[in-house]
């Protein structure tokens, strides 16, 4: 399968996942897959179908667990093999330092994930923390994840590149990209948009602004796309066979939604290994 993203509202992780399931990926499949990083106590998914300016979309957001005392098991279907390092775990790490790239990079390894998912997830994650610490001045191993939260970032990356191999896709290419302008607010204060990192992630890639003072790619969509995609231009000759809607979490002039079409491009172009 071939996918085609069509970013004319920005792109986020949870706006990917939304995507890959309205296109079929099944939301017990990818837990599962999720489970084998051993972080389900700290996380659910919680997902709602949604309207954005008339389009139906799929918004998926990352809601963390804060007390693990407490932690709400409706799984039943949790698979035995998984439980020695689900539920026993300890947690050495402090919530609110976030992880370093290490820290990620050791729990991706050590799952029992596809080594293509695995491989896939760590370079996203390397783009990431290499805009960060370009961004800081920091050293690669001194940034660690915690603006957008480490485990939400964990979940939306691993997610997306787990969504993306259980639905089958091998190639995929990406519309331009549609940056916000403007300013955030974050931790440090007020950032222009498209963030510092973000704007790292982008070099190389077409974008554009309509002057939507939002800011519509995250630092996390941009790693994905920027990774994944083998090119960034108009929409190629394709026959679709379905096509998804992910959601972002902003009311805007137009439809924050995420567009991802499946299906064969015609062009036979070999994928860059």
């Amino acid at each position: 399968m071939d996918a085609y993203f069509d970013i004319f509202s920005g792109i986020s992780g949870n706006m990917v996942l939304g995507a890959l399931l309205e296109l079929g990926l099944d939301l017990d499949s990818l837990e599962e897959e999720l489970e084998k990083l051993g972080l389900s106590d700290e996380y659910k998914i919680e997902v709602e179908k949604v309207l954005k300016e008339g389009i139906g979309g799929t918004h998926v957001e990352v809601k963390l667990i804060e007390h693990h005392h407490e932690h709400e098991h409706d799984h039943e279907h949790e698979h035995n093999h998984e439980h020695e390092h689900d539920h026993h775990h300890h947690h050495h790490h402090d919530h609110h330092h976030g992880r370093h790239l290490d820290d990620i990079n050791k729990l991706i390894e050590e799952s029992s994930l596809s080594e293509s998912i695995k491989e896939k997830s760590k370079a996203i994650f390397l783009k990431l923390a290499k805009a960060e610490a370009k961004i800081h001045g920091k050293d690669l191993n001194e940034i660690h994840f915690h603006e957008v939260g480490a485990v939400d970032a964990i979940v939306d990356i691993v997610g997306s590149v787990i969504g993306l191999e259980l639905l089958g896709v091998e190639r995929i290419i990406a519309s331009r990209l549609h940056i916000g302008t403007g300013f955030v607010h974050c931790a440090h204060g007020k950032m222009p948009v498209p963030a510092p990192a973000t704007m790292e992630i982008l070099e190389g890639l077409p974008v554009y602004s309509t002057g939507i003072e939002s800011e519509l790619v995250t630092p996390t969509g941009a790693a994905i796309i920027a990774t994944l995609a083998e090119e960034f231009t108009n929409r190629p000759e394709m026959e679709i066979k379905k096509t998804g809607y992910g959601a972002g979490t902003r009311e805007l002039e137009i439809p924050n939604l995420l567009r991802i079409n499946l299906g064969h491009f015609k062009s036979k172009k070999k994928v860059k290994s």
